[in-house]
C-alpha cells in the first residue's frame, strides 16, 4: 500500500518534494531489507527497562510520600474580602454550603465548620 502511495505520488497525483519521495523509499527498502528483527530488540529492550527501572522507580516514589506524609493543618482563617462572595444562596440545603461542600477543606465565608477531630 506504501509503495503504491509513493508511485501515485510521483506520477504527479499528489506533488510531493524529492526529498520526502525519497525518504519514503528508503523506509520501505529499510522494511524489506529484513530489518523486523532490530524492531523486536527494541520493543523487547523499552519493555524490559519499563520492567526494570519504572515500575520499582513509582514504587519507591509511592513509598517515600507514604512514609514522609505529614498531615498539614489549615492553620488560622482569614476572612479575605475577594474570596467566598456569596451574591445569592446556593438553591439547595441551607444556602451557604456548595453542592461538592467539604467541611475539613472548604470554608465558609465566616471560618471553618467545627469539627469532631
Amino acid at each position: 500500500m506504501v509503495l503504491a502511495q509513493v508511485q501515485k505520488e510521483e506520477s504527479g497525483f499528489m506533488k510531493m518534494s524529492m526529498s520526502s519521495a525519497f525518504a519514503a523509499r528508503r523506509l520501505m527498502a529499510a522494511a524489506s531489507a529484513g530489518h523486523e528483527g532490530a524492531v523486536f530488540f527494541a520493543a523487547r529492550t523499552w519493555k524490559i527497562l519499563s520492567f526494570v527501572l519504572a515500575l520499582p522507580g513509582v514504587a519507591v516514589c509511592m513509598t517515600n510520600v507514604y512514609l514522609k506524609g505529614e498531615h498539614h493543618s489549615d492553620g488560622e482563617f482569614v476572612p479575605y474580602s475577594h474570596l467566598r462572595i456569596r451574591t445569592k444562596k446556593f438553591p439547595w440545603g441551607d444556602g451557604n454550603h456548595s453542592l461538592f461542600h467539604n467541611p475539613h477543606t472548604n470554608p465558609l465565608p465566616d471560618g471553618y465548620e467545627e469539627s469532631e477531630h
